[in-house]
């Protein structure tokens, strides 16, 4: 009952305020139901981009040594990061990521069907700081047809749940 009331006084406090609006002369601002806010502007980056996996391309890049904890072990690998694959194919931006790419995002396929995605914005190192790796050795060797040849990890995920094997394509 108290909650009902405490409602309805809000309610009645409201109007009571938009009646008096009105009669003091406050501006009025017409209701036109065609007006919208405008879409933000367009990123110089055409969509979808496929992200070349070859292995000149990850050669070009600098190469990190990457751990991960797993439920069953510890992996200790290499490989590049996602985001110096994804600015050196022209997916992302260099520098700062302009407000219009902050809706983009990658999206992970693997041999097995699995698929995980993530945000451009979760991997900018001014926005979301998350670190991805596409790693092609673990433990001093390539890997193994179970778990490559490439395999993506995200170290900082609480869960390894996008810390997935046999990795296919990125786009």
């Amino acid at each position: 009952m108290t909650i009902r009331f405490q409602t309805l006084r809000a309610a009645a406090a409201t109007a009571l305020l938009a009646s008096s609006a009105l009669a003091l002369g406050a501006p009025q601002v017409p209701q036109d139901p065609t007006l919208r806010a405008s879409q933000p502007e367009r990123g110089q980056i055409a969509s979808p981009v496929v992200v070349p996996l070859d292995q000149a391309t990850l050669a070009a890049l600098p190469r990190e040594a990457v751990r991960q904890a797993l439920p069953e072990s510890v992996l200790h690998c290499e490989g590049v990061s996602l985001l110096s694959l994804l600015r050196a194919s022209g997916a992302m931006p260099s520098g700062r990521l302009p407000l219009a790419h902050l809706a983009r995002y990658v999206v992970a396929d693997a041999r097995d069907g699995q698929r995980v995605l993530f945000a451009l914005a979760e991997l900018d190192p001014e926005t979301g700081r998350r670190e991805v790796f596409v790693v092609d050795r673990c433990d001093g060797r390539a890997l193994s047809d179970k778990d490559g040849p490439l395999r993506l990890l995200v170290p900082g995920d609480a869960r390894p749940a996008r810390a997935l094997r046999q990795l296919e394509a990125l786009t």
